[in-house]
């Protein structure tokens, strides 16, 4: 077992600082720090701090989304009294959208880029961004668009499905069975769970897809029960569609077929309120640190925040760290990204391979009549 390297102990030392502080939060009404000129607007030249981007949408759709992430932000700066990082937002759905906040931001001399949300968009960012040599800490999940110069720090629904293959295994399930949406992301879910199975000694014995219409996912699950022969069958998809096609899987109440999800059930009602899906194990980030930061941020806003939040939180405290290898002005310190030790944050251990894939350690949850309950938690350090 790998122990954690000095990167890791230095993270953990400020997460437990701000943790053990309540998160040190302003109350509501206090004095808040100064606010960022908008971009656009004369910025200072800094140069004793690092010129940070945070690159979520502030407009549109999604804008209360960004707005969380941003304020989780600005928590972090106050939890760690950080004064050598100013980060200044910019609005991804704002005209030009992702990839003209990104070379405004780069006109404003950040030298570094937390965010974006999308995929597509970290791929528009990074397009404009690797010419100027600035990073990006990127809160999409996929590890499709990771590079040595982009890090993806949200969690995928590979490793989500990895985990909880191999905690099937373990409890010896031995035959699965898939059943996925005629998506992009059924078809990576599909090949993830295959190779997932394949490594961990067992296999896939039945499968069925369906497109994403109440008929046609009903049908595609009496269609896979027909064909029968296996212990345990993935829907991956949301709780929603689960919960649609789990009763014509299996009678409420019975043991089996055991039904797996992913991360995507995380925080949905619908898995543990649906009889068919009780007894269901998925794989996800773990809550355990979320709920103190949850309780502080809506003292601090006067509002819950999004479960997302905790990426721009983690964000800040991993450049923190980064920062202490790091003179503004220099290069940015690549090695410290690589530490196989990894970080600690508010969603626990997450660490980057040397192609940009972060890796995060997650827990087991089995759905119950009365909630959800962890029945395998989240590792504390990496192995190998």
């Amino acid at each position: 077992m790998i122990e954690a390297g000095t990167t890791r102990r230095a993270l953990v030392l400020m997460l437990g600082v701000a943790m053990v502080a309540g998160c040190k939060v302003i109350p509501k009404g206090a004095p808040a720090p100064t606010p960022e000129p908008s971009p656009g607007e004369s910025l200072p030249q800094d140069k004793a701090r690092h010129r940070v981007a945070l690159l979520v949408p502030l407009t549109g759709s999604n804008a209360a989304l960004g707005q969380s992430i941003a304020n989780a932000t600005t928590m972090a700066i106050l939890d760690t009294n950080a004064q050598n990082i100013r980060i200044t937002s910019y609005d991804t759905a704002a005209t030009g959208g992702a990839a003209g906040a990104a070379r405004q931001a780069l006109a404003d001399g950040n030298k570094l880029i937390l965010g974006p949300l999308e995929a597509v968009e970290t791929g528009a960012v990074a397009a404009v961004a690797r010419p100027a040599k600035v990073p990006l800490i990127t809160f999409s999940g996929d590890a499709q668009v990771a590079a040595r110069d982009t890090f993806v720090m949200g969690s995928s629904t590979t490793q989500s499905i990895d985990r909880v293959v191999s905690f099937a295994i373990d409890k010896g399930v031995t035959r699965f069975a898939l059943l996925a949406p005629k998506t992009e992301h059924g078809r990576e879910a599909g090949l993830a769970f295959s190779a997932a199975v394949r490594a961990a000694g067992g296999t896939v014995v039945a499968s069925d897809s369906y497109d994403r219409g109440n008929n046609s996912i009903l049908s595609a699950a009496s269609r896979l029960k027909a064909k029968g022969g296996y212990q345990a069958v993935l829907i991956a998809d949301s709780a929603r569609y689960a919960a649609q096609a789990a009763p014509r899987l299996k009678s409420a109440g019975a043991a089996s077929p055991r039904i797996l999800g992913t991360e995507l059930w995380s925080g949905d009602p619908l898995a543990s309120s649906t009889p068919a899906l009780r007894g269901a194990w998925f794989a996800a980030i773990s809550d355990s640190r979320f709920r103190q930061f949850a309780t502080s941020y809506t003292a601090r806003f006067g509002g819950a925040p999004y479960r997302q939040a905790t990426l721009g939180y983690d964000a800040v405290l991993l450049t923190v760290r980064i920062a202490r290898d790091w003179k503004p002005g220099s290069a940015f310190p690549y090695a410290v990204m690589a530490d196989p030790g990894g970080f600690l944050g508010l969603d626990g251990p997450f660490r980057f391979l040397p192609s940009g894939e972060g890796q995060r350690a997650l827990e087991v949850r089995e759905t119950r009549a009365g909630g959800i309950t962890v029945v395998s938690p989240a590792p504390e350090k990496f192995i190998g």
